[in-house]
């Protein structure tokens, strides 16, 4: 029979090649984008003055005030440019906002002889048109300097008495205790913060006075009724297409899956089911990272849950004092150790695999040892760095062992450059032993490269590696280079090539199929992961095509992950089918579990955030929580511990001890309903949010009082955190007690 260019394409060979193909195509555009990232980005300017010639503050001034934001990490307090945590302001809104009511006051006592609140409508018009003026034609952010309005300058003296006080008192309403931030460090965070503002408040050039087309550097982000700055019709239309888009090739995906992939070939045999026996050397020696793995992971959510505690009644002290336990200290605490324990447990899964697909053992297994030990030393040192740096008792070495302040990225440079070496020399264990294998086996490959790239894509987030960046749009460009090409690029290659070896390896699907499904995962992942990095650039400084690239592809992201979860599903069905008895059951209950956690997270609640016109509303809100929270913690944290149930559970088979997965099963759900349940809470106050954003203006969404009408849905968040912990603490315990103190079986 004629092929088709269909099948051509469907078929292994055609994945394989289309793969590649697409692979070469978006590494290149993203390459020529970033190449040209210098045109664009806004400049810090060389000195801004006032009219009347009194120097504001320079470039040095905006840079050293970067690092002083950064060393405090202001970023796990509060936002700049939405980019940040939710319990403090964004920065560069407040700015924006009292510096546009400073000048309303301003010009209607020049105007009208009177205060804003005292004049009419007609004359507050008025007033308007003038402080827009201010705003859009007489501030221009330029390298050669800026030249404030003497009432702008006013109103920049006012912004920095008032950013002083709450830096160096502290705020008890929002849970900063203060005390640590000197007053002329204070000074000059506030000359960042104003370039921030400048950045979301002045006319980018060649734009100005086009109709539908003028827009700020930040395009026009946030949403400032005083100055009448909103969203364009630009958004709402790559919205409709986003939406579009997903609908008509989501059908497309899951028809190619059944018409093409699922089939089963005349004659085609399952590989057998993994058989443990006994374990290698290399392999006993990951027993001792399961506890210490699935501990630091109930050790990140109980302090998950005291931050919400803080969320919900950010005046009280819970367990211990706020001066001693700072909000931004304890959030990046709990960021950073979800990223380690979850690298971590798929370390554990790359060395576990590795020694099975080469049928022998590493040369030198003590370096399982070595690695164990460096991990657990860059743990302890990160997390006594993140503490001391923030809390200012590491004035002169905060950015190499304390902390860098960049939320997510923010382990100290020493600890970074540890941590690469880990995942480096985890890399080099694995791939000596896998190159030995008597056969090619693309499942293990996709593995093991895409971990590969997880660990070079880090470095990016390490340039310049002996200083910080000193603009902060750079910077964050390539702060999300990490984040968002590690979590939908890389590990989702990761997360396909995880569930396409464990079905082959539980004998539910073939070699054959496992590879074409996952094939056809790589070039959606490829396709959709790589420039949809730009959905989080448009609001920061970067210019307006990242809107109609980022979230185009941003649309076509869920994909692959439906794709996973019928596979995912499917497996699970025909296996029961076939009554066989699966003994590595608990583990593939974990991998489906991520695969459906992924789309709900990732793809589901991906979309809730990911479209333009809403993106610029709840940029900064609680809207993000349900998909960063469901997203990590299911589609990555489930391989994770996975990983972990399948090195206990295969030194339970190489005993000869019994295995009981009820308790897993407990641990299983609790964790799944809570992180379900923890979607809702964080969904409504992230709507209402939203929905203050886009009635009155982002400024108001930030404020304390904002939130109180949405008090008990935060309290509410006990319930799913209270059951997350349960679930964490029982998956720990079951762990344990299943790899140290098993019984032999009857």
């Amino acid at each position: 029979m004629k092929q088709t260019l269909l099948d051509k394409f469907m078929s292994k060979k055609g994945l394989y090649t289309s793969f590649w193909f697409i692979a070469i195509i978006m590494v290149a555009a993203l390459i020529y984008f970033t190449a040209n990232l210098q045109k664009e980005v806004p400049p810090i300017a060389k000195e801004v003055k006032s009219q009347s010639g009194e120097v504001l503050y320079t470039y040095d001034d905006v840079v050293e005030g970067k690092g002083y934001f950064q060393e405090f990490d202001l970023m796990d307090w509060g936002t700049l440019l939405g980019m940040g945590a939710y319990m403090g302001p964004d920065f560069s809104t407040d700015f924006f906002h009292h510096r546009a009511e400073f000048l309303y006051d301003y010009y209607a006592k020049e105007m009208f002889g009177k205060p804003n609140k005292d004049l009419t409508n007609i004359e507050r018009g008025a007033v308007k048109e003038r402080v827009k003026k201010d705003f859009h034609e007489q501030t221009k952010l330029l390298e050669a300097g800026v030249t404030y309005t003497d009432a702008s300058a006013l109103a920049y003296h006012a912004n920095v008495k008032a950013l002083t006080k709450l830096l160096v008192e502290g705020d008890p309403e929002r849970a900063f205790p203060g005390g640590v931030i000197h007053e002329n460090e204070a000074i000059k965070i506030a000359a960042f913060v104003d370039w921030s503002q400048m950045v979301a408040s002045s006319i980018r050039p060649g734009t100005e006075g086009k109709v539908g087309e003028e827009r700020t550097w930040s395009n026009n982000w946030p949403k400032e009724p005083l100055v009448d700055q909103d969203t364009s019709y630009n958004n709402h239309i790559v919205s409709l297409w986003e939406f579009l888009l997903l609908w008509a090739l989501t059908i497309l995906v899951i028809f190619l899956s059944y018409e093409y992939l699922f089939k089963k070939d005349k004659g085609e045999e399952l590989a057998p089911v993994l058989k443990v026996t006994k374990l290698f050397k290399s392999q006993k020696k990951l027993l001792k990272y399961i506890p210490i793995v699935s501990l630091l992971f109930v050790v990140q959510m109980f302090l998950g849950g005291y931050i919400a505690h803080l969320y919900a009644d950010p005046t009280q002290d819970f367990i211990f004092p706020q001066s001693i336990l700072p909000f931004n200290v304890l959030r990046s605490i709990h960021t950073q150790l979800a990223i380690l324990w979850v690298a971590v447990g798929w370390l554990v899964g790359g060395l576990l695999i590795a020694p099975w697909v080469a049928n022998k053992d590493h040369k030198f297994p003590w370096l399982v040892d070595v690695l164990w030990l460096a991990l657990v030393t860059v743990a302890v040192g990160s997390v006594i760095g993140l503490y001391m740096g923030a809390t200012g008792q590491m004035r002169d070495t905060w950015f190499w062992l304390g902390n860098e302040g960049r939320e997510l990225l923010n382990l100290g440079r020493v600890w970074d450059i540890g941590l690469l070496i880990g995942l480096v020399f985890w890399f080099l264990l694995v791939v000596s032993l896998i190159k030995k294998s008597a056969t090619n086996n693309p499942l293990v490959g996709t593995i093991i490269w895409s971990a590969f790239g997880i660990a070079t894509l880090y470095i990016a987030g390490m340039m310049p590696i002996h200083k910080i960046m000193p603009n902060f749009t750079v910077d964050d460009y390539y702060r999300w280079w990490v984040i968002h090409l590690w979590v939908e690029l890389t590990f989702e290659l990761f997360a396909a090539g995880v569930i396409a070896f464990m079905t082959v390896s539980l004998g539910l699907i073939s070699q054959k199929t496992a590879e074409r499904v996952m094939f056809f995962e790589l070039f959606l992942i490829m396709m959709s992961g790589t420039l949809g990095v730009g959905h989080h650039y448009f609001w920061q400084g970067l210019d307006e095509y990242w809107i109609a690239i980022g979230g185009i592809f941003s649309a076509l992201e869920p994909l692959p992950l439906a794709l996973m979860i019928v596979e995912a599903w499917k497996n699970h069905r025909e296996q029961k089918a076939e009554g066989v008895t699966n003994k590595f059951s608990t583990p593939f209950m974990w991998i489906t579990g991520s695969a459906v956690l992924n789309w709900i997270g990732a793809g589901f609640f991906g979309m809730v955030i990911n479209t333009p016109t809403i993106s610029y509303y709840s940029h900064g809100t609680y809207l993000i929580m349900p998909h960063a929270h469901t997203a990590l913690l299911g589609a990555f944290g489930y391989i994770s511990i996975a990983f972990l149930y399948m090195t206990s559970r295969a030194n339970a088979m190489a005993n000869g001890w019994e295995w009981n997965d009820k308790l897993s099963k407990f641990g299983f759900w609790s964790l799944t309903i809570g992180v379900l349940l923890f979607a809702l809470p964080t969904l409504m106050i992230g709507l209402e949010q939203t929905k203050i954003a886009a009635e009155m203006g982002y400024y108001y969404t930030r404020i304390h009082s904002a939130l109180e009408i949405v008090k008990s849905w935060m309290w509410f968040r006990i319930i799913p955190d209270t059951l997350m912990l349960i679930g964490g603490v029982t998956v720990f315990i079951d762990l344990t007690k299943k790899t140290f103190f098993g019984k032999k079986a009857a």
